[in-house]
């Protein structure tokens, strides 16, 4: 646990505390947001929940949304640098560090593995605090039973995630079934095409639980019962969801999401949009969208959010060989 500390002690380091007031000059018009998943993922809520923001609190006229799934982000990636598409940001979190720690192979040809370093880091602007829920008719009722049934038998308990083996989804339920004492490479984990299709193959029956964001549930809390979170307390816009850790599985964990611009996107472009993403979060409209997904507000722009990606490189590859991920 000590890694998984010192990676919230770093992302926590960021967060700020901003003033009541904004201005609401519109220096750009318009951006694209590239979106590396399907609806209902993380990186499609933050997409277009920071959309939303900026256009109804007036720092843009219009956001445009493109969804582009393949290889657990690395189409999206990969398109990014090979096209450098003017006003356009790719929404990004962990697996952009891990994509580069596990050798996941891109979209480019001949290039081997894609990581941060091939675009343009603009600013980190929110945690969202990793969550394992059940349907509501399922017969656990908490992570305890969950564990036992796992115990009990192994091949009982499938688990969904929204992305490739490895992805952040994976790690969430891996660290919680490691703080339980079961081998986290022995948990039958299920990869889907985001967020949306995870859910809907717990629903189905397809899987017992799902391993996932907390912002990708919240909206669907009348379908699911959220049983953990990695949250170190329990958060005020979740009240009902129980941590892991107060049920006796010392798991704390928060995963940052953030933008990255083109190869080639000017200083001037990438200063503008990062000001942007830390004025907006001084607004009531970015409370609305912040609050309905239980996110943490974060703003670590520029070199700064440089120097945590490095650190976080250092510190998940450290946390991923303990849980045998690699």
């Amino acid at each position: 646990m000590k890694n998984i500390k010192k990676i919230i002690s770093v992302l926590f380091s960021a967060i700020l505390i901003f003033s009541a007031t904004t201005t609401s000059s519109i220096a750009i018009d318009k951006i694209h947001f590239v979106i590396g998943g399907g609806a209902g993922g993380g990186w499609d809520g933050t997409a277009r929940g920071t959309g939303e923001a900026l256009t109804k609190a007036g720092f843009l006229k219009s956001a445009s949304f493109e969804n582009m799934s393949g290889g657990g982000g690395g189409k999206a990636l990969a398109f990014m640098i090979n096209t450098k598409p003017a006003n356009t940001v790719l929404v990004q979190s962990t697996p952009l560090v891990l994509r580069s720690i596990t050798r996941h192979k891109g979209y480019v040809s001949g290039s081997g593995t894609l990581s941060y370093k091939d675009v343009v880091p603009i600013a980190g602007v929110i945690g969202d605090y990793g969550a394992i829920a059940v349907a509501k008719n399922s017969p656990y009722k908490n992570f305890k039973d969950v564990v036992n049934a796992y115990k009990k038998d192994a091949s009982s308990v499938k688990m969904a995630g929204g992305s490739v083996r490895g992805s952040m989804d994976h790690l969430i339920g891996a660290l919680a079934f490691q703080a339980a004492g079961a081998n986290p490479n022995d948990v039958i984990y299920v990869p889907y095409d985001a967020g949306g299709k995870a859910l809907a193959g717990l629903l189905s029956g397809e899987t017992q639980i799902i391993s996932t964001g907390l912002g990708e549930l919240m909206g669907a809390r009348d379908q699911v019962r959220i049983i953990g979170i990695t949250a170190p307390s329990r958060v005020s816009d979740a009240p009902d969801a129980p941590t892991l850790k107060e049920q006796g599985y010392d798991v704390q964990f928060v995963n940052w999401r953030g933008f990255f611009g083109p190869p080639g996107m000017s200083s001037s472009m990438k200063n503008e949009i990062a000001k942007m993403l830390g004025d907006v979060q001084k607004t009531p409209e970015w409370e609305t969208v912040r609050a309905r997904n239980a996110w943490v507000n974060i703003y670590n722009p520029g070199d700064k959010f440089v120097s945590f990606l490095e650190k976080q490189t250092e510190e998940m590859t450290a946390l991923m060989k303990k849980l045998g991920v690699i």
